[in-house]
């Protein structure tokens, strides 16, 4: 997998992320800078880890789909990428305080699972597995702080748009690797 392609899967990923650091802006207005870091490192290393775990899990049964792995790729950046548009129109609940560890890391895991599922399809193409995950974490990072940054000065009206736009990048980047080993672009 070339480097745009990794950003492009760091930027898809850290749209969740995104929408819940602009949430989280919008309900803690007075948020200070070490916390919006704090909440942002929090996100960053669960989204940066989660795709190691998913690539080690993947590599143990990469073995016995090697034929279909391609389709499992496609299938599981869809899915997901179908569940980030489906999770845009839902409406948001605010009732909660980000602010508080136990929050902040339960926020962080829940935004990350899609990161554990696209490292598993990680396992089934050719990647530096250990930049990828710096890559996304850091890009998490970054976004998160400028997500709640914008939370903070603007009403959060894109934040679904932004969820929506992270889902239809993830299901082009699992319809580019179908496309690529169903038609061995790979061999050029």
């Amino acid at each position: 997998m070339d480097l745009v392609t990794i950003y492009l899967v760091a930027i898809g990923l850290t749209f969740d992320s995104l929408a819940v650091s602009v949430s989280t802006g919008l309900i803690v207005s007075e948020i200070r800078f070490w916390m919006a870091c704090k909440i942002a490192f929090l996100f960053a290393l669960f989204q940066g880890s989660m795709p190691l775990i998913g690539w080690i899990l993947g590599i143990q049964v990469k073995g016995l789909i090697v034929d279909f792995d391609h389709w499992l790729a496609f299938i599981l950046l869809s899915a997901i990428g179908a569940k980030m548009i489906y999770e845009s129109f839902k409406p948001e609940k605010r009732e909660f305080d980000p602010t508080k560890f136990v929050v902040a890391a339960g926020l962080a895991i829940a935004t990350s699972i899609d990161a554990l599922v696209v490292g598993v399809s990680f396992a089934f193409v050719e990647i530096n597995i250990i930049l990828s995950s710096m890559i996304i974490g850091t890009m998490t990072f970054l976004v998160s702080m400028t997500g709640i940054l914008i939370g903070k000065k603007t009403s959060g009206f894109y934040g679904s748009k932004i969820e929506f736009l992270g889902g239809v990048i993830l299901i082009g980047i699992g319809i580019k690797i179908l496309i690529e080993h169903l038609f061995d672009l790979n061999a050029a």
